[in-house]
């Protein structure tokens, strides 16, 4: 069994992490951590939500940082608010017992951007932003990118899925020439083959978790044969079953989402929704009560779920089976975070058992029949 200190992190790291009880490297960080600390290169590694991404390339990344060089040296994009917080949350508990400090600041929309440009005149040495805020203080001369040593793309896929193809091209656009680019997703269509192709070198490292690393082994799948009216019913008996757990109830229109949440509630049954039209006041609001427990169940679109992460996500339920075999991947893979159990749980009515024999195939996973 590998341990970080064969990795090649260095002890102050180590303690910090023994700390937060990350002892044991999983697959994505034994395969990326070595090669990234060990020489600058462009890195594509393609790996799920909760493989343990954040430290794969946050440690190699907070390794490559000179502290007496107060200027942004690294930059980590990602695609949504709640994603950039946790990183940079990450980042800041991972350097607690280095000599030298090592300043990060995350910037994202749907805060004031003021208050964001008042941080940033503090020595900075890594910026975790969303793309769209980024250009902004970019613009306004907030930031300067020009001398980044090493840029994150965390989840790109995601990114590209929510409309940043724009922004991005023009934040690769920046410094090209000495910069290392490190880009992870949890899957490659065109468009980021494109950016692979347009932005980052021929030699660029590729590493791939296995199909079986992607659809995490610790979850398992089930499916429950059911009708569109028995539904609510069905997911009712499913939660009073599971009271202390907590789970996301996956819906695929807004509408949907909210008036599922809205019957569950009238059942009696703490629920928070989280849809497209929310203020991101609202949206924090639920998720605050969220990983507080006050409610223990979400339920959420699949775009509304980007950039969730939350341990101890007992289950995820599919109210209907999504449009694309990727969103089956983004939402199971919500549970079973951190080494922990999880169980992904799809209500099938008649005519789509083709559906899940077609996401068996292609996901090299294996459904199994559930009676609620």
């Amino acid at each position: 069994m590998q341990t970080f200190s064969d990795l090649g992190i260095s002890k102050d790291y180590i303690k910090a992490l023994n700390e937060l009880k990350i002892i044991k490297p999983s697959k994505i960080q034994e395969a990326v951590i070595p090669v990234l600390l060990e020489k600058r290169t462009d890195l594509i590694g393609l790996a799920q939500t909760g493989t343990g991404k954040t430290a794969a390339f946050g440690l190699p990344l907070l390794h490559t940082i000179e502290p007496d060089i107060e200027r942004v040296q690294g930059l980590i994009i990602a695609p949504t608010r709640e994603l950039v917080q946790q990183i940079k949350k990450q980042l800041f508990k991972f350097t607690k017992y280095i000599d030298k400090r090592i300043f990060a600041e995350g910037v994202y929309g749907g805060e004031k951007i003021d208050r964001q440009i008042t941080r940033l005149q503090r020595p900075t040495h890594i910026v975790v932003a969303t793309p769209g805020r980024l250009l902004d203080l970019i613009k306004r001369k907030a930031v300067d990118i020009s001398r980044v040593k090493t840029l994150v793309l965390d989840e790109a896929d995601e990114m590209l899925s929510m409309g940043f193809k724009e922004d991005l091209n023009k934040i690769l656009k920046y410094n090209t020439a000495d910069r290392n680019t490190w880009l992870f997703s949890a899957t490659m269509p065109q468009e980021i083959k494109r950016i692979v192709d347009t932005y980052m070198s021929p030699d660029a490292v590729r590493i791939t978790t296995d199909k079986n690393d992607a659809i995490n082994t610790n979850i398992s799948h089930h499916f429950v044969n059911t009708k569109i009216q028995d539904k609510v019913g069905l997911i009712a008996r499913l939660l009073k079953k599971r009271r202390q757990d907590r789970s996301i109830i996956f819906c695929r229109t807004k509408a949907g989402a909210k008036n599922l949440a809205q019957e569950l509630e009238n059942q009696g049954f703490k629920v928070g929704a989280l849809e497209g039209d929310m203020q991101q006041k609202e949206r924090d609001k639920v998720m605050r009560a969220f990983r507080k427990e006050r409610i223990r169940v979400l339920v959420s679109t699949d775009v509304s779920a980007r950039g969730i992460d939350v341990n101890d996500l007992a289950f995820v339920v599919h109210h209907q089976l999504p449009e694309h075999l990727d969103y089956y991947t983004h939402r199971s893979g919500r549970t079973a975070r951190a080494g922990k159990k999880g169980q992904s749980i799809a209500l099938v009515i008649p005519g789509e058992m083709q559906k899940v024999l077609e996401l068996q195939k292609a996901l090299g996973i294996k459904f199994r029949e559930m009676v609620v």
